[in-house]
């Protein structure tokens, strides 16, 4: 049986994400598109911004943190 799958490996060479599917699911490369955006910005921002689910460029990050604690639904509305 052949499978599918992706690895997204950061520049320091750690596997940040992974995905591995059998031949009956495709994959999407809208979505790997914007995880591999999404890592970046947060490579970027040293860790000091997180990107939610179904984040693009552009959009609001979280700020992780104390105060973010438990308000994550009261600060992000997707």
């Amino acid at each position: 049986m052949d499978i599918r799958g992706r690895f997204l490996i950061d520049p320091d060479g750690v596997i940040q994400a992974a995905e591995i599917l059998s031949p009956p699911v495709g994959r999407n490369t809208d979505e790997l598109i914007r995880q591999v955006q999404a890592f970046q910005h947060v490579r970027e921002t040293e860790g000091k911004e997180a990107c939610p689910s179904g984040w693009t460029p552009g959009k609001p990050t979280l700020k992780p943190g104390p105060d973010l604690v438990g308000k994550v639904w009261e600060v992000w509305k997707p």
